[in-house]
């Protein structure tokens, strides 16, 4: 392989046998469970990075069934969003995430920054309740719980909410293992069509662990309960800071 090649065909690792294909990524029937609960303060502000501000100690932790997306496949993900603001644009950061499949784990981490990392997370209906838990190895990280289908949500406003951006912090070490980038990224969701959203009442627990540290924003009350069904576009990322430039 010529170098003039590596430089046309190089995107992903492995060079010539990428973990994920070229976006953009389209997601179809992607179903979320929200769980919106009030937090610590002060554990807030040991874990949101400036210049990104928090507005109030409210977390929404949040489980995402995507039976079917172009390039990352059928795989299910949850974690935490923070409700926050950067240059008086109110968004979320999005502080954890945690799902079952290689490709979204690769491409997230390559293209935008995403933190995830490799659990086992699920979404299901029992009976009368919708039910997410989160495992990490064999043991259980996160449960919520909502009653299914209580009452309907209105459509047009929660995709109001749905078009706001949103933060990552992308990190890649250099060889040496010092910091190579460092950025706050921005990207948003787009091309976005709400089929259906409910709300119900709603429980969260979360369990300490030390390697999946969601406990560590613990749940004072749980404030909303959201379930939803959407198509959408995962929208590429801008740089919006650069932790290395002076």
């Amino acid at each position: 392989m010529k170098i003039d090649d590596v430089r046309r065909t190089a995107y992903s690792m492995p060079l010539t046998s990428p973990s994920y294909p070229k976006g953009p990524y389209r997601f179809f029937n992607r179903e979320f469970f929200v769980i919106t609960y009030r937090t610590d303060l002060a554990a807030l502000e040991k874990v949101v990075p400036e210049p990104l501000k928090v507005l109030e100690p409210i977390v929404k932790y949040e489980f995402i069934r995507m039976p079917d997306s172009t390039g990352f496949g059928d795989y299910t993900e949850t974690g935490q969003v923070i409700p926050v603001e950067l240059n008086g644009v109110k968004g979320g950061y999005v502080h954890s995430m945690y799902l079952d499949d290689e490709a979204p784990i690769a491409g997230g981490r390559e293209l935008w920054g995403f933190p995830k990392k490799l659990a086992k997370p699920s979404l299901r209906v029992e009976s009368d309740t919708l039910v997410g838990t989160l495992h990490y190895g064999s043991v259980l990280v996160a449960s919520a719980t909502m009653g299914y289908k209580f009452e309907a949500l209105d459509k047009a406003a929660l995709h109001a909410s749905l078009l706001g951006p949103n933060w990552v912090i992308k990190i890649i070490p250099h060889v040496d293992g010092t910091t190579r980038v460092c950025e706050l990224v921005e990207y948003y969701l787009e091309d976005i069509t709400v089929q259906e959203a409910w709300t119900g009442p709603g429980a969260l627990g979360l369990f300490p662990h030390a390697l999946a540290d969601v406990a560590k924003l613990p749940v004072l009350e749980v404030i909303s309960a959201a379930h939803f069904r959407t198509d959408l576009t995962l929208g590429l990322g801008k740089v919006a800071f650069d932790y290395l430039q002076e």
